[in-house]
């Protein structure tokens, strides 16, 4: 059969399509690039915002169209967040799915789709145990690219007050260390070049090794940096709480690792990271930053930001302005506050009127977009490794990533996906560098 997956939301969904396509394949299905052409179409959910929950359900029933059309089985399956909260409400929204899979379930796909082919009943199964995941994900790796990801730690302990992912991904846990550098060396065999490590808090990783020692992200990071054939490590996401002088250590030793580190904030009122449960204040945050430009004066920041949060204030607001220009990234995600399902900060008071929320986000998005155009200019006339990945959309043109994580696009005729190659920059545009190779 032919299979169609559709991947919403963070990283983690990404690796976890990527693994069920890799389950699929060892069992003889095949790979398409578009659910008119599956027998099978899997929509891997995200639930961080509302929008990804609505586009579920717009992309649900364009696909009932497809299944209403199908001479024979055609498949339907929802996995990932939504499905592990919300599974009444996709039965009654969308009663000809198929089967139902949370995140910590993916591993389970074939054998559903197996089960399902002798039964007219939806299966569903939406438990939490991350370790039994990761025990069954043992299939092959197929179709990698350039650059991968690798997830090393799931779930989250932290309950912060907008946010479901304990209540969909489980509480924290992290894989030995041996799976992981097993997993870092079959990639490498299969021609990755740059391994992204995935967390929901991948700086509280602390697995064990053989001899149950545990091992913090650094120490992992230098074990990782051992292996022959890797060239690049990057790791995502931190929480501003977790990180420590061995974080800022590993990015002044390790050659591989590169400057550059995702650092969500969220806001800079204390205030309001009180109310988020964050854990940590705007002071602690400006700490972190500090430290790590310390131990590696070049390193560029990326943040996560929410605005209009219940009760913030114009003058709360106004304090987020001011860490971003205090901090200065290099590129950001910015979002509207989005009320979650049976989180703490969808019943509280004080919820903030849309117009308001739009207004403060076009406000911060344009601080945000001069800085990494800032960012961006100054590498003009300047050189910089570019890891290649893919094909641009001009004759003879390649796209790769710089140290600094920035789009960079060339054109020449002697280099390949996989080439690691000395680029001088020679014009930013938008969100992206163009540059020659000399």
């Amino acid at each position: 059969m032919y299979f169609f997956i559709k991947s919403y939301g963070c990283q983690m969904n990404s690796y976890d399509s990527q693994r069920m396509a890799d389950l699929l394949t060892e069992k003889g299905h095949s790979a398409v690039d578009e659910p008119e052409k599956a027998d099978i179409v899997i929509f891997n959910t995200c639930s961080i915002r509302e929008k990804a929950d609505e586009k579920l359900f717009s992309d649900l029933g364009r696909v009932k169209t497809l299944k209403d059309l199908h001479n024979g089985d055609f498949i339907i399956i929802v996995t990932g967040c939504v499905a592990q909260t919300r599974v009444q409400e996709i039965m009654k929204r969308a009663p000809y799915v198929d089967i139902i899979l949370g995140p910590q379930d993916i591993q389970a796909v074939a054998e559903k789709i197996d089960e399902h082919l002798h039964s007219e009943n939806v299966l569903v199964s939406t438990s939490l145990g991350a370790e039994d995941k990761f025990n069954r994900l043992t299939a092959g790796f197929h179709n990698r690219k350039v650059s991968e990801f690798l997830t090393i730690q799931e779930g989250c302990d932290n309950f912060c007050t907008y946010c479901v992912v304990p209540y969909t991904r489980g509480r924290e846990f992290s894989r030995n260390v041996a799976d992981i550098v097993a997993e870092a060396k079959k990639l490498i065999a299969a021609g990755v070049k740059e391994i992204i490590l995935l967390g929901q808090n991948v700086n509280s990783y602390n697995g064990t090794d053989e001899n149950g020692q545990r091992h913090n992200l650094s120490d992992l990071l230098f074990t990782l940096a051992e292996l022959d054939g890797l060239k690049r490590l990057h790791y995502t996401t931190s929480h501003p709480k977790d990180i420590n002088e061995s974080i800022g250590r590993a990015h002044r030793d390790i050659d591989i690792l590169m400057p550059f580190l995702h650092l969500p904030v969220q806001s800079g009122s204390d205030a309001v990271l009180k109310k988020m449960n964050r854990k940590y204040t705007a002071e602690k945050y400006f700490e972190c930053i500090d430290m790590l430009r310390e131990y590696r004066p070049d390193i560029a920041f990326s943040s996560d930001f929410i605005v209009g949060f219940p009760g913030e204030t114009d003058e709360d607001f106004q304090k987020t302005l001011q860490l971003v220009e205090r901090v200065k990234y290099s590129q950001a995600y910015s979002f509207k506050y989005s009320p979650r399902p049976n989180t703490v900060a969808a019943k509280m008071d004080n919820q903030i009127d849309e117009k308001i929320k739009s207004e403060r986000l076009s406000i911060l998005q344009d601080l945000l977009n001069k800085q990494q155009t800032q960012f961006n200019e100054s590498f003009v006339g300047k050189y910089l490794s570019i890891l290649f990945e893919k094909e641009g959309k001009h004759k003879n043109q390649l796209v790769g990533r710089s140290e600094y994580s920035q789009a960079v696009s060339v054109c020449a005729n002697n280099i390949n996906i996989g080439d690691i190659v000395r680029v001088k920059v020679t014009e930013a545009v938008s969100h992206s560098l163009l540059g020659t190779i000399e």
